[in-house]
């Protein structure tokens, strides 16, 4: 059984940094650790110096006496792969290690993810730390699991050093055998860019000035997916070999340009999400804010939960924010640290590990405060670490809890990574999701992500009332058929504008619209536009409701002789008025709806309605809009999480008797909430 994350218990845990203070500092950190209900520390992850000084020399006293200390204080450890920041002597002596702009300059020492994944020279060295750590340390009584590299593609998530360009040469060959095929899914014959020899393919540059090819750059965003699992395999692989009874390895973080769930079935024991949620107002990886500021953090959490059902926390924000060179967050509010604490369990976290214990005093990262500042006193902060461990002594019984949802929004790597390629799909993206989310959170409807391939769902598509596919631009006939089952079998399928229109590899299908999905959806869209931003809103029609269609309309038309297609709603107030805008196909057992815009709020809410999947818990509590609501559920009972993201007190009305689990207490009726206020009721 692993030492956390086993189903029977919430622990908590903090990052530490032991290179960072004095030895004679070490004890009574832990032991502060304790009293506030610390259990294990985060070590070494950018400390590969510690162990090898220089090439081929290894010393491993520094965490002997470390970890000698943490069994002796009965603290667990998880210790970090040093592989995110190689050491100077490595990079002077190897430069092809380093990554490259897009120009070819190389990057400099001195920062961290400076290296790339395929310099034969790096992996040899990485495997080697890598092996040296694990057959000193892995047996060691206090460490009880492992963290490979720290943020995978965290900051830099494309690669353009010659390591690169020959691996990605390698990746090509591999994937389509000879050039003909490479130029046919290419479409190199466009502009004459076909290849006549495999070493006249060069890196894709999404530079600011030139026109990259759209199909290379996709095929560039799965190589590098496709090179840090590689990196990310080759580490488990040597780690396994020293792991105790109930040891785990897991890794850090969800970044861009990488397949989480594949890597977390290849190499990992469960994943584990660095949560900010006050970072969370910045734009990330493409996407817009909803709107909903620390709130939006759910949907991180909720994606995470998509890539591994258990999960950890490895960094839960703690302090204010900010390196010395980007990026700034305020001090968390009273109350604050509590309600992220909880925010990260109610989305189905047993592990809660803050970032950090103390405060650097040096470095880039000298303001990204953790519980204690610089001096190290007591403060605000770890008063609330105190309450927040009282909080989850009352709550144990949640632990290996399931989240419940009745909707699933449906995503796929394949369409996620040719929105960053492609403006069209991107604009569609960037106001659906963050709208899809925003009408969830406000209408009390706990959502799941759901990832589909080709080989199937990350999750049983059945165990879904509602799913949501927002703009599936990229479709396959394997695809199709899995939502054709999913819908055959009494599902609720919610589609957005331009879904069918291309296929694999990026290329826009010669076929009628929408593609692959016309039998499933029974429609037809003989036309289609991108709105103007001067002229005056589309609106929808959708019987007393009228609704706003930016950006994109597809015109809807139920296909010839498909009775069980039906216009609901149309357009108004545009040349194509009176054309459909909303389409209803009742298919066998099940339901297709066909948006022609994008996602709004508020036409999100409107769908929820229609579906009746908005407020599933109405008949038990009914909330404000400021608070969230996610249930957790274990051998048949409910755990009601009710957070209050409002800086005002905020009433709750419960409509039948409940156990607030932080007192015992039980209550009913109206209920006050404090300012970031959380309950977990049962």
């Amino acid at each position: 059984m692993r030492k956390i994350l086993d189903g029977s218990t919430l622990t908590l845990g903090v990052c530490y940094y032991p290179e960072h203070w004095p030895q004679d500092m070490w004890a009574a950190d832990l032991d502060r650790m304790s009293e506030c209900g610390i259990r294990v520390v985060r070590i070494a992850e950018f400390s590969w110096n510690l162990t090898e000084p220089s090439e081929g020399v290894f010393t491993y006293d520094f965490y002997d006496r470390f970890l000698d200390l943490c069994q002796e204080k009965e603290m667990k450890v998880i210790f970090g792969t040093p592989t995110a920041t190689p050491p100077a002597w490595l990079t002077k002596r190897y430069p092809e290690t380093l990554n490259a702009h897009a120009d070819g300059t190389p990057l400099e020492h001195g920062g961290r993810r400076h290296y790339n994944y395929n310099a034969p020279v790096y992996r040899e060295k990485a495997a080697l730390i890598v092996e040296k750590l694990a057959s000193h340390f892995g047996r060691h009584p206090a460490v009880i699991g492992w963290q490979i590299d720290n943020e995978l593609n965290c900051e830099v998530d494309e690669f353009y050093s010659a390591a690169d360009a020959c691996a990605f040469r390698i990746f090509l060959r591999e994937k389509y055998g000879t050039l003909e095929e490479l130029n046919r899914a290419w479409g190199t014959v466009f502009w004459n860019q076909t290849y006549t020899d495999w070493e006249e393919i060069s890196l894709p540059k999404r530079a600011r000035s030139g026109n990259p090819n759209p199909h290379a750059l996709l095929d560039y965003a799965r190589f590098i997916s496709h090179s840090a699992r590689g990196f990310a395999r080759m580490q488990s692989e040597i780690l396994r070999k020293y792991l105790k009874e109930g040891d785990f390895i897991t890794t850090n973080g969800r970044f861009d340009h990488l397949d989480n769930h594949r890597m977390t079935r290849e190499s990992l024991d469960f994943y584990t999400y660095d949560s900010y949620p006050d970072m969370a107002y910045n734009v990330d990886g493409g996407r817009l804010p909803s709107g909903l500021r620390d709130r939006e953090a759910s949907r991180s959490l909720s994606e995470v939960r998509s890539i591994s059902p258990v999960f950890g926390i490895m960094e839960q924000q703690s302090g204010p924010n900010g390196w010395t060179t980007c990026m700034a967050a305020p001090a968390p509010k009273p109350g604050q640290m509590t309600l992220w604490t909880m925010q990260s369990i109610a989305h189905g976290a047993d592990y809660i590990s803050y970032f950090r214990w103390r405060t650097c005093t040096f470095g880039t990262e000298m303001y990204w405060h953790g519980i204690l500042d610089y001096s190290g006193r007591e403060n605000r902060r770890m008063a609330e670490l105190r309450s927040i461990h009282r909080k989850l002594e009352a709550i144990q019984e949640v632990a290996g809890g399931c989240y419940r949802a009745q909707v699933g929004v449906l995503k796929d790597y394949d369409n996620c990574w040719d929105l960053r390629i492609d403006m069209w799909h991107r604009d569609l993206e960037n106001v659906s999701q963050p709208a899809i989310f925003a009408a969830a959170q406000k209408t009390h409807t706990p959502l799941d992500y759901v990832y589909l391939s080709d080989e199937g769902a990350s999750a049983p598509l059945s165990a879904y009332k509602v799913l949501i596919y927002a703009h599936p631009c990229m479709m396959s006939k394997a695809r199709a058929a899995i939502l054709e089952e999913y819908v055959a079998g009494g599902g609720i399928l919610i589609l957005g504008c331009r879904s069918g229109y291309k296929d694999l590899d990026g290329h826009c299908v010669m076929q009628d619209l929408p593609g692959l999905l016309r039998p499933l959806t029974g429609a037809d869209i003989p036309e289609f536009t991108r709105t103007c931003p001067g002229d005056s809103p589309v609106m929808i029609r959708w019987g007393d409701r009228r609704l706003e269609a930016p950006v994109f309309n597809d015109l809807l038309r139920p296909l010839a002789g498909e009775e069980s297609a039906e216009v609901l709603g149309v357009y108004e107030n545009c040349y194509y008025a009176g054309e459909g805008a909303l389409l209803r196909h009742r298919c066998q057992k099940g339901v297709v709806y066909s948006l022609g815009t994008v996602f709004t709020e508020e036409l999100t809410a409107a769908l929820l309605e229609e579906v009746q999947a908005a407020e599933p818990e109405r008949e038990t509590m009914v909330l404000p809009k400021c608070c969230e609501l996610a249930v957790r559920e274990k051998d048949g009972k409910k755990y009601y999480f009710v957070l209050n993201y409002s800086a005002d007190q905020v009433t709750i009305l419960l409509k039948r008797s409940l156990v607030s689990l932080f007192d015992g207490v039980s209550v009913e009726g109206e209920v006050a909430l404090e300012p970031y206020g959380t309950a977990v009721l049962m």
